[in-house]
């Protein structure tokens, strides 16, 4: 096969609320871009084309309209689901493919997209779990008011009636939002088990600090008796939060810079050295280099066919042992199976890992297996504690 270079979007939105975490998505994507196009296979080089649209959903559009147009059959990008939807047609359309690389709601599946994040038995349900077993039965929702707080929040509120127990109150803010003083007012006076966050952004980082600031005024030691639960909470956004208020919160993730493996420890080096000035490495970067490092061997297993049928084929085909762990993407869904991992946060923005699955959990986006009827021993698989 001779010489070939690969062009292909990379859309993330490194300015406006959510910048941070889109920054380390790009850097992870470039980072999978360099690794590659340096390595043993010389046959295949990839071309990334960047767009940049900044939390602005019109931008998106008018980027993607423009990566299309010449001729790209394949972008890496987006990070809310807001986003994702609004140019998802214009990949039906064009008869392209999106790879999309963060955790999400579910709920989904376009024959145009590759899914290289977690989806909600990945993410949510074990979180769920690990809240209800750990910490009690009844929890105050507080998000961000678009399609991924309102799905988890109704994920979690029928699987804690499942287990007998209810979502006493939910609110929504607008992306961006920093006043949550009267929010703060009701959990603490409702006291749930727990408080579910799925703000993303500036919004998060600003509940989260003013919440801890709050309990800290009053006396309240605000991780034991009130504790944050998250499925997006990542290292970027705690050095975002600051020292004061970033540690004692329970994410979900199937990624955290502590995963102990070699094939992690060389990520997070080779991270570090390309991006010494941050944001630090996350499981959006992780799955964004995932991404990236897919739609390459994929390339390969095609012969250098870039078609989406071909494309699609061949990634089913590839396995990928990432710094998570192995991954491989289900044909049937075209998620990726990931291992679901429970991490705690540190003061120095890291997280310890509580608990995780002992190998990777076939993606569930609708929740069909995941429903109860279909368990076979009366409850759902579980994650073993980390040692």
């Amino acid at each position: 096969m001779a010489q070939e270079t690969v062009p292909f979007g990379v859309l993330f939105s490194v300015d406006g609320p959510y910048g941070d975490v889109s920054r380390s998505m790009l850097n992870g994507a470039l980072l999978a871009v360099s690794e590659w196009n340096d390595s043993d296979h010389p046959a295949i080089k990839l071309a990334p084309v960047i767009g940049n649209p900044a939390g602005d959903l019109s931008q998106y559009n008018a980027l993607c309209r423009d990566m299309l147009a010449q001729g790209l059959q394949h972008v890496v990008g987006c990070y809310t689901s807001s986003s994702r939807k609004e140019i998802i047609p214009q990949f039906e359309k064009a008869d392209a493919l999106l790879w999309y690389p963060t955790h999400y709601e579910g709920f989904e599946c376009s024959a145009n997209v590759i899914y290289t994040g977690a989806v909600a038995n990945q993410h949510l349900l074990p979180l769920a779990d690990h809240m209800l077993e750990h910490h009690g039965r009844t929890a105050f929702c507080v998000g961000s008011n678009y399609i991924w707080a309102w799905e988890n929040n109704r994920i979690l509120r029928e699987r804690l009636a499942m287990s007998h127990g209810r979502v006493v109150a939910e609110r929504y803010f607008p992306i961006g939002e920093s006043d949550f003083a009267q929010v703060i007012e009701a959990i603490l006076k409702a006291r749930p088990a727990f408080v579910f966050n799925t703000l993303i952004g500036v919004s998060s980082y600003c509940f989260l600090r003013d919440l801890r600031a709050t309990c800290t005024a009053r006396d309240i030691d605000q991780p034991r008796v009130i504790p944050v639960a998250s499925c997006t909470l990542s290292e970027p956004e705690l050095e975002a939060i600051g020292e004061v208020a970033a540690d004692g919160h329970i994410t979900a993730s199937v990624y955290f810079s502590t995963v102990a493996a070699p094939e992690n420890d060389r990520f997070v080096a080779a991270y570090a050295a390309q991006y010494p000035s941050g944001p630090v490495v996350c499981a959006d970067a992780e799955a964004a280099y995932i991404a990236v490092r897919l739609l390459a061997l994929s390339l390969v297993e095609a012969n250098g066919r870039t078609d989406v049928d071909a494309i699609k084929r061949a990634v089913t085909q590839v396995r990928l042992h990432a710094p998570q762990g192995l991954v491989r993407v289900d044909p049937d869904t075209l998620h990726a199976a990931l291992t679901p991992r429970i991490g705690r946060s540190r003061k120095d923005m890291r997280f310890d890992i509580l608990a995780e699955a002992p190998m990777p959990v076939r993606p569930d986006p609708y929740l069909i297996w995941n429903s109860p009827r279909f368990w076979t021993a009366g409850s759902p698989p579980a994650l073993r504690v980390a040692v």
